[in-house]
């Protein structure tokens, strides 16, 4: 049973695959001191509440919070007996080297999601993740990584927002009912949503006209669904991309016999 792991710098999400499938999703928030013990109770009470007994063979990490992979190594080698292959570090192979500036270190999970996108799209894809930043990754027709955009995430700029500004509160994201807001949520939520249609709109648009070529896009993260029933933003959507992309890293290492 293969174990993946995905830290982000708000969550960080645990899933098991069998081979096949996925069997199961866990997320916890993200802490840099939380030890290898600490997650070993929070995981292994939860994997008793699913009755999963299988035991975890190998073990997959990516992470963008480079303090926390050492509590994580340990977790896997202490309560697994297995050293953890982690994505982004100069062990792991990539399937495609990624083709961008010298020097430029490409984020764990914009190598998982250009690999996931790859496997199941084929190339000349963009994939939009919706986390703590919103990316737009960028996979050319041999399923190398050559770029994209970073922006700020919603809930980061909601947050920015209300700390900036002392009398505005801090709302929930949703799609209003109206552009024009009658009251300051109303309005902050048009903003907030309209607003990041109109960007991904504008970005999407952009990198196909500057890719020169047809492009599928691709949503995920928690708020892609939120969006996508606003407007046609994406051709799919796949919340489990980033784990299933650090399933085919894993998967291609060990045909190499890297691990």
């Amino acid at each position: 049973m293969l174990l993946a792991i995905d830290c982000g710098n708000t969550n960080t999400v645990f899933s098991l695959w069998d081979g096949e499938k996925f069997l199961c999703t866990l997320r916890t928030s993200t802490h840099h001191a939380r030890t290898a013990d600490a997650y070993f109770t929070w995981y292994s009470t939860l994997i008793n509440h699913y009755g999963i007994d299988a035991p975890i063979t190998d073990v997959v990490i990516s992470s963008t919070v480079p303090r926390v992979v050492w509590n994580l190594r340990v977790f896997a080698d202490r309560f697994f007996g297995c050293r953890p292959l982690v994505v982004g570090k100069p062990e792991c192979l990539l399937q495609h080297t990624p083709r961008v500036d010298t020097g430029t270190a490409v984020g764990p999970d914009r190598l998982a999601n250009a690999a996931g996108a790859f496997d199941r799209h084929g190339g000349d894809v963009m994939v939009v993740d919706f986390g703590t930043a919103t990316n737009i990754d960028v996979v050319a027709s041999d399923g190398a990584y050559v770029g994209g955009v970073i922006a700020p995430g919603v809930n980061l700029s909601l947050e920015a927002l209300h700390q900036g500004a002392a009398a505005l509160p801090h709302v929930d994201i949703s799609q209003p009912d109206k552009v024009i807001g009658t009251n300051t949520v109303e309005c902050i939520q048009s903003g907030i949503f309209w607003g990041y249609v109109g960007l991904i709109q504008g970005l999407t648009q952009r990198v196909r006209d500057e890719y020169g070529k047809p492009m599928k896009i691709i949503g995920t993260g928690g708020l892609a669904p939120l969006f996508a029933q606003a407007e046609t933003l994406f051709d799919t959507i796949e919340d489990d991309l980033t784990m299933y992309g650090l399933v085919v890293i894993h998967a291609y290492n060990k045909e190499q016999g890297n691990i």
